[in-house]
C-alpha cells in the first residue's frame, strides 16, 4: 500500500467544496490583494492566537523579514538562530543585512538550547529567533528570561507550530515580541500556494508591519518607511479561513497518529521516537524519529522503495551550508545538530492517515532497523 508523506488530496475532499464557494465573492469583487477576506482572516488568527494584531504577508519567509525590519535589525547587528532548522530562518537575517549566529539544538527535542544565548550573545546581538521545530514550542520561559536580561528582541519562528502550546498557551502568548507563521501547503494550516503571518501584542510593531508589507506606505503613495511588497492574496486568505475552522480537529488527528506510532515504535532498539516536553502540547507538523544504528540514508532508501513517503529535516545544519562558509563554521562546532542531521527521519503523520497506512510505515521501519 503506497503511503505518501502528505496527502493534500485527502484534505481537499474534506474542505474543497467550502473553499471553492468561499472564492465566489472574490471573483465578483475582483479584489485580489488585501481584500476583505484578508482582514477577516487576520482577525481570526489574532483571536485564535490571543494577540492584538495579525499582519498577513506573502510567505513565512517574508514574515521573518517583516519582523526583523519592524524590530530595526540591520547591518552591524547579530541575531542568534538555531543551526538545525529550515534555511529561511537564517536567510531572513541575511536579507536585512544582519549576521546570523548559529546555536546548537537540544539533543532530545531539537529546539534551540537556551544556554546558547548565554554562550553566543555579544554587544552586537540585537535579537534571537527560537524556532518551534516539528510542532513543539521551545522552552520559552527560559529563553525569554535570558533574552530580556540582555535586551534582545524575541522573534518566534512558528512556521511549523500554529496552535502548538507551551504551558497551556498557544504560540502568540508565549513571550516573544513577534511570532511568525507560514501557510505553505505542507503546514498544518496550509494555503493554496505561499502565505505568511506575523502576530504581536505590541501596537507599535503591529502598525509598523502593516506599513512595511506595503512598501512602507500609509496612506497610499506616502512612504514613511522603506518597506517591501509582501501582501497576502485574498484567495489565500479565503481558503485559510475555511481551513482554520478544521485546524483543531486536524491537530488531534495528528496527535492520535503520534500516540499510535509511539506505542508501536517505542520498543524498537534502534529507533528513537519524538520526545515531547511536559510543558508542551505538540501539533506534530512532523513526526521525526532517529535512526540510532546503521545508516539513516539506507533506511530512507528502503522506505521509499516500499512506496512510503519520508523526508530528512534537515540533512545539513545551517552553519555548514556553503553560502555561510564565510562565517567560519566547521564540523564539530555544534555537535548536537550535526548528529541529528545524520540520524533524523520524518514519516507520514497527516490527520487523514489510516490505521492500515500507519501499519505499513511501522512494518517497514521494523524490517529496516529491527
Amino acid at each position: 500500500m503506497p503511503v505518501p508523506l502528505l496527502d493534500l488530496k485527502a484534505q481537499w475532499k474534506q474542505v474543497g467544496k467550502e473553499i471553492v464557494e468561499s472564492l465566489d465573492a472574490i471573483w465578483e469583487s475582483q479584489f485580489y490583494i488585501n481584500g476583505p477576506q484578508v482582514k477577516q482572516f487576520e482577525q481570526e488568527v489574532a483571536e485564535y492566537c490571543g494577540t492584538s494584531h495579525a499582519v498577513g504577508c506573502a510567505s513565512g519567509s517574508d514574515a521573518l523579514v517583516l519582523a526583523l525590519m519592524a524590530a530595526d535589525v540591520g547591518p552591524g547587528d547579530e541575531v542568534i538562530v538555531p543551526t538545525f532548522t529550515f534555511f529561511a530562518t537564517a536567510g531572513a537575517v541575511s536579507r536585512v543585512g544582519a549576521t546570523p549566529v548559529f546555536a546548537d539544538c537540544d539533543p532530545v527535542n531539537y529546539n534551540l538550547l537556551p544556554s546558547e544565548i548565554d554562550r553566543l550573545a555579544t554587544d552586537k546581538t540585537k535579537a534571537v529567533i527560537p524556532v518551534h521545530l516539528f510542532g513543539q514550542v521551545c522552552p520559552m520561559e527560559e529563553i525569554v528570561d535570558k533574552s530580556k536580561a540582555r535586551n534582545l528582541v524575541i522573534i518566534e519562528d512558528a512556521a511549523q507550530s500554529i496552535g502548538a502550546k507551551y504551558k497551556g498557551k498557544r504560540c502568540g502568548q508565549t513571550g516573544g515580541d513577534i511570532v511568525t507563521f507560514s501557510f505553505f501547503p505542507s503546514k498544518n494550516l496550509g494555503c493554496l500556494g505561499d502565505g505568511g503571518m506575523c502576530v504581536t501584542n505590541c501596537d507599535e510593531l503591529g502598525a509598523k508591519m502593516l506599513k512595511l508589507r506595503n512598501h512602507g506606505a500609509q496612506p497610499k503613495y506616502y512612504h514613511a518607511l522603506i518597506g517591501m511588497n509582501s501582501r497576502l492574496d485574498s484567495v489565500q486568505a479565503a481558503a485559510l479561513s475555511v481551513k482554520l475552522r478544521y485546524l483543531e480537529g486536524w491537530h488531534e488527528g495528528r496527535r492520535e497518529n503520534a500516540v499510535d506510532y509511539d506505542a508501536k515504535l517505542g520498543a524498537l532498539e534502534n529507533i528513537e521516537t519524538p520526545k515531547i516536553d511536559a510543558d508542551c502540547w505538540s501539533i506534530y507538523n512532523q513526526y521525526t524519529v532517529r535512526v540510532l544504528k546503521g545508516s539513516r540514508d539506507d533506511v530512507v532508501a528502503g522506505i521509499k522503495e516500499r512506496g512510503i513517503g519520508c523526508e530528512v529535516y534537515y540533512p545539513i545544519p545551517l552553519h555548514l551550508q556553503e553560502c555561510y562558509a564565510h562565517l567560519g563554521g566547521k564540523e564539530g562546532d555544534l555537535p548536537n545538530a550535526e548528529l541529528a542531521a545524520k540520524q533524523v527521519l520524518s514519516i507520514p503523520i497527516y490527520p487523514e492517515l489510516t490505521a492500515e497506512q500507519r501499519d505499513e510505515v511501522v512494518t517497514a521501519l521494523k524490517e529496516l532497523v529491527g
